[in-house]
Order: C-alpha cells, then structure tokens, then sequence
C-alpha cells in the first residue's frame, strides 16, 4: 500500500502552472515536516492537480500550516548535462488548510475590533467584585 499523510508548512508560496496539452493546473510545493521527538524538519516535496493545485496557489502561503494525503512516486529523467535524476514527490490527493490566508485573517481580525462587545455596557467597562465570580 502506497499512502502517506503529512502536517507541515509551506516552505515558499505556492506556483501555479498549466499543462500544455490540455491547461491542467500543476503545483509544485514543498512542506517542512517536523520529526518526532527532534528539532529537525525533514522537507518533503509535493505536487498536486486541478482544483487543488488551484486553491493552494490561491489561499496558502509561506508558512502556512496545510495536512497533505497522498502516494509517493518516484520518477527520473536526463538533465541538460546528460546525467539521470531521480526525484521522489508526494502526488497529493487532499490537501487541508490548517490555517487561514494572513490577509483573511487580518481582514477578519479588523471586522471583529471594529464591532461593538457583544458583553459589554455601551462601551464601558463593568465592575465586578471577585466575590461575584464563581471560580
């Protein structure tokens, strides 16, 4: 059985490309993966298609926490220099967002400052002895 599942951050904004054949979205991105018990990261890199690869490009940045399922795959091809490379990736079936895009939570962050305290007295504070708390 060939599955993995990981958590880790994005090392670097995500790009986006498409396939010439036939315009399917490809993205190509790496994770740090925090090791058990270590304060060492392993780096694993990742590739997702379609719809995926769209919204991670879309709503995930450098540092941005995402879980990642899928299988790994090993490939090689000849580089410029005539030499055979072998490249190991994790072809990501489902990716999840662990967090949410800064500017969104910024944005979110902004709106709930700027509403009045659901609790609160008209904006003023509201004395309260500790004998009135029940902890």
């Amino acid at each position: 059985m060939n599955s993995v599942n990981l958590i880790g951050r994005l090392t670097r904004d995500v790009e986006i490309r498409y396939t010439p054949n036939n315009g399917t979205p490809v993205s190509r991105f790496t994770i740090a993966v925090n090791r058990i018990n270590k304060d060492e990261a392993d780096f694993i890199s990742c590739v997702a298609f379609g719809k995926t690869a769209e919204n991670l490009a879309n709503y995930m940045r450098k540092g941005n926490q995402i879980a990642v399922s899928g299988s790994i795959r090993t490939r090689n091809y000849e580089n410029n220099e005539g030499k055979r490379v072998y490249v190991t990736e994790v072809i990501a079936n489902r990716v999840m967002f662990l967090e949410r895009k800064k500017e969104d939570s910024e944005i979110e962050r902004d709106q709930f400052h700027n509403e009045p305290e659901p609790y609160g007295y008209g904006g003023n504070q509201i004395d309260i002895s500790d004998d009135d708390l029940p902890f």
